[in-house]
C-alpha cells in the first residue's frame, strides 16, 4: 500500500470546486487500496507520494513534500485558475511544475498552456460523476439552471441578463445556486432575484440539492470566463441535461470544438439568442444537443477516471519518469 498525501486549498467537506475534487479523488486513492493524508497544505510526514490540486495555492505544499521526501514522486493538478489566461500571469511558479512527475490537467486543452518540455508529463483525467437521476421536466416553464458561485471569473449574472433580452411569451426560468464568494456580486444577485422574474439567485445549495435541480432543468448555462475543466459540465452529463457554455478553452476541451451549444464569452445577446433557439427548439436544436451531449456521456464514467488513476500511479511506482 502507498502512502499518498493529497493537498487541495479547499477543504473536501466543502461545496467549492476543488474541495469536490479533492474528496473524489481522496475515494478514488483509497479504492485503489492506497493509504491518504489530506489537508489544506502541507501535513509533515513520510509519504510515497504527493498530490497536489492547484499549483498556485499548493505550491509551498509542493516544495515542502520534496524537501522532506526528496524521492517521492509528485503529482500536481492545474486548475482554471492556475491555467488560464496563461501560468505566468495566474502567478504559477515554473519551479513548482519543474518538480511534478506528472502534471494532471481537467480537459485536453490544459496541456496546450504548458511549455513544451513539461508536456510529456501532462496526463488529461476529466473528472467523474457518477449517474444522476434525471427528471423529466415537463410544465409550464423551461427551467435552466446555473450552477456557480458568485466571483467575477464565474460572470455569474450573464445568464440573468440574457433572460430580460428574451421574447416577451419565453418560459425560460433561470436558477442559481452558489454562494456568493463576492459580496458585490452577492447584493446584484438579490437585487436582480427582486426584479426580474425570470431570474432566482437560491444562494448555497447543499451538493443533493444542487445535483435535484440540475437534474430537474432543461438546460445547465456555464457563463465562466476561464476553468480548468468544470466539474458542473460533468454532473450535467451524468444527469442528461444538455449543456450551454461560454466558448472557453477548459469547455472546449471537453465538449469538443464542434460542439453546437457555445456563444461567445461575455456576449449577453449571442446567449439570449442562443436560449431562445433552444427553447423554440424549431430547428430541431434542443433535441441536437441533447443528443451530443447523451454521446458524451461516457467521458464522465467514474470508472474511466478511476482507470486513468490507477495508470498514472502504476507509472509512477514503475519508475517511469
Amino acid at each position: 500500500m502507498t502512502s499518498i498525501l493529497l493537498v487541495s486549498p479547499a477543504a473536501p467537506d466543502t461545496t467549492l470546486g476543488n474541495g469536490v475534487t479533492a474528496r473524489r479523488w481522496e475515494h478514488i486513492l483509497r479504492d485503489l487500496g492506497h493509504g491518504v493524508t489530506t489537508g489544506e497544505g502541507y501535513l509533515p510526514g513520510r509519504y510515497d507520494a504527493l498530490v497536489a490540486l492547484h499549483a498556485g495555492k499548493s505550491g509551498a505544499a509542493v516544495r515542502a513534500f520534496h524537501a522532506e521526501n526528496p524521492g517521492s514522486p509528485v503529482v500536481v493538478a492545474l486548475t482554471g485558475t492556475d491555467l488560464y489566461p496563461d501560468l505566468a500571469s495566474t502567478g504559477v511558479d515554473p519551479e513548482v511544475l519543474r518538480l511534478a512527475s506528472r502534471i494532471v490537467v481537467l480537459q485536453a486543452n490544459g496541456v496546450r498552456q504548458l511549455e513544451e518540455e513539461l508536456r510529456p508529463r501532462a496526463r488529461v483525467i476529466i473528472q467523474s460523476v457518477p449517474p444522476v437521476r434525471h427528471v423529466p421536466v415537463g410544465g409550464a416553464e423551461f427551467p435552466v439552471a446555473v450552477l456557480a458561485h458568485l466571483r467575477p471569473v464565474k460572470d455569474p449574472l450573464r445568464a440573468a441578463a440574457a433572460t430580460r433580452l428574451l421574447p416577451e411569451g419565453s418560459r425560460v426560468r433561470v436558477r442559481h445556486a452558489g454562494q456568493a464568494l463576492d459580496p458585490r456580486l452577492g447584493a446584484e444577485a438579490e437585487a436582480e432575484t427582486a426584479a426580474n422574474p425570470r431570474y432566482q439567485w437560491l444562494g448555497p445549495l447543499p451538493r443533493p440539492q444542487a445535483l435535484d435541480l440540475l437534474a430537474g432543468s432543461k438546460l445547465l448555462v456555464l457563463t465562466s470566463r476561464h476553468e480548468g475543466g468544470a466539474n458542473v459540465v460533468s454532473e450535467a452529463l451524468a444527469a442528461g441535461v444538455p449543456v450551454v457554455s461560454s466558448d472557453i478553452p477548459g469547455s472546449t476541451g471537453l465538449l469538443g470544438e464542434d460542439y453546437p451549444g457555445y456563444y461567445p464569452c461575455g456576449d449577453t445577446a449571442r446567449l439570449a439568442a442562443l436560449l431562445a433557439k433552444l427553447e423554440a427548439d424549431e430547428d430541431g436544436s434542443y433535441r441536437e444537443l441533447t443528443s451530443r451531449c447523451e454521446r458524451l456521456r461516457e467521458l464522465v464514467d467514474p470508472e474511466r477516471e478511476r482507470r486513468a488513476w490507477a495508470e498514472l500511479l502504476a507509472e509512477l511506482a514503475a519508475g517511469d519518469g
